[in-house]
């Protein structure tokens, strides 16, 4: 299989690094460390990720700073390799490499590669400030983590003044997190009046949100900062109304007054925007009594071959599944070629877009594994696990896979762990924002069953994200 993760550089995923990172990196024992997938069938190790960073192939480092968030900082936790990572990426920052800019599969808008790793940084150092209680990982991991907290500081201090403005607006929210560290503490007369100053007005409300809260903690007062922002926030929503009425009074105006407001470029996921609601304890079971656990259709007579037969539990691949990383031996942001490696067989049916002069991947279905993998730009985004035929896909060792979909759905409500999770897309499909998994159904005969869809983040609205042709899967 083609890993496109991995650059082909003489000296291993070292050899594109600048000579203190190359050392960093050499130093660690990174087979001791792991990350979420580590082992995995084609999902890069550690060391090939930081490789990538700098590769001078685009798509490799978009890849590559894509699998720092999905290996090193998934849902909202940190891993063995989590912080010898964070150590050897700021080793990167002062590279001229990092100055080249692109589209991150996180954030909108362009920026440098110098600024996304901050923002990296930045999510890295806002999950230090939680606690293993709040399952950000293992107490060791998470002291590793807080340990690494001063020597970033000091490898990230002078790009507080820099020039861009989106380098320095990163730096100094990594910064301001990264003051939660008693040792730091003497720094925060420093950097306070930057933070007021540049992130509480940032068009980036991640960054307002960490100048509010930061602030708040250090002290001062947040009174107008919040009341700004509450403001802004109801000018929103009131415009987001007039602008979708088309029988209401002022709705072009509405519409051209939010096309001059600046771009909200924050993450789709803001890590520390849960720290507000920490205080409110999530209950185990917030709807009553666990239901019992689904379970997977018995699959159809072996003689039976009509067009409605289901496979036998025998029959089926088994599958894992690790939230916004990939299911079985695909993960999210392959190509075509490299999921028929992985496969080991060719789509039977592919389906095609025109863009202009260009031709756009919308999906392929594969029948000996009984998928359908559906694209974005080229890479996967979503794969769908066909009801009758696919795998086997479990969560907890609970089968996804030809169930019926009203027990999957409630057991998925009870187990699901953050509060405004769960959401439906227009056809009542569940949809779990907290896993990356939509429960859509399929017919089998007389009968229906789950056909589970697992998703990368930009997938989550259904409606915009999947093709005509899944809507219309009977």
């Amino acid at each position: 299989m083609i890993n496109e993760m991995t650059p082909d550089l003489p000296d291993g995923p070292a050899g594109s690094l600048p000579p203190r990172a190359r050392a960093e990196l050499a130093g660690t024992a990174w087979e001791e460390l792991s990350h979420v997938c580590t082992g995995q069938h084609g999902v890069p190790d550690t060391p090939d990720v930081l490789g990538a960073v700098l590769a001078t192939d685009p798509a490799r480092r978009v890849r590559a700073v894509g699998d720092l968030y999905r290996l090193l900082l998934n849902r909202e936790q940190v891993f063995p390799a989590t912080a010898p990572a964070a150590l050897v990426l700021a080793r990167l920052l002062d590279d001229p490499r990092t100055l080249v800019e692109d589209r991150w599969e996180r954030r909108a808008g362009r920026r440098s590669l110098r600024a996304e790793l901050l923002n990296w940084l930045a999510s890295f150092a806002d999950i230090a400030r939680l606690d293993v209680e709040d399952g950000v990982g293992a107490a060791q991991d998470l002291a590793a983590v807080r340990a690494a907290r001063p020597i970033l500081h000091d490898r990230i201090a002078e790009f507080c003044d820099d020039d861009d403005p989106l380098v320095r607006e990163a730096a100094l929210a990594v910064t301001a997190l990264l003051l939660a560290d008693p040792v730091l503490a003497s720094s925060v007369p420093r950097y306070a009046p930057a933070v007021r100053e540049v992130l509480a007005v940032s068009a980036d409300s991640y960054y307002r949100w960490i100048a509010r809260e930061r602030l708040a903690a250090w002290g001062e007062d947040v009174t107008g900062l919040v009341t700004a922002e509450k403001e802004r926030r109801a000018a929103l929503d009131r415009a987001h109304v007039l602008a979708e009425d088309p029988f209401g009074e002022g709705q072009e105006q509405a519409i051209r007054w939010l096309e001059e407001q600046p771009e909200d470029t924050a993450a789709p996921e803001r890590l520390g925007r849960r720290c507000e609601d920490r205080t409110a304890p999530i209950p185990a079971t917030p709807h009553g009594p666990v239901p019992e656990p689904p379970v997977a259709a018995a699959g159809s007579e072996a003689h039976y071959r009509g067009p409605w037969r289901i496979a036998r539990e025998e029959e089926r691949a088994e599958w894992k599944f690790t939230p916004y990383v990939g299911v079985g031996p695909l993960h999210f942001g392959m190509t075509l070629e490299e999921i028929t490696g992985a496969l080991g067989e060719g789509s039977a049916v592919s389906s095609y877009s025109q863009h202009g002069a260009d031709q756009q991947l919308n999906y392929a279905d594969f029948a000996e594994s009984g998928i359908r993998a559906l694209f974005h730009d080229g890479r996967l985004g979503c794969v769908a696990a066909d009801a009758l035929t696919g795998p086997q896909v479990r969560l907890d060792a609970v089968p996804l896979t030809g169930c019926g979909p009203s027990h999957v759905e409630d057991w998925l409500v009870h187990r699901t762990a953050r509060p405004g999770s769960l959401g439906y897309s227009v056809a009542g499909d569940p949809v779990f924002a907290d896993l990356g998994l939509a429960i859509r159904s399929q017919r089998a005969g007389d009968v229906v069953l789950t056909r589970p869809l697992f998703l990368f983040h930009d997938w989550l609205d259904l409606w915009h994200a999947l093709p005509s042709e899944e809507w219309n899967r009977s």
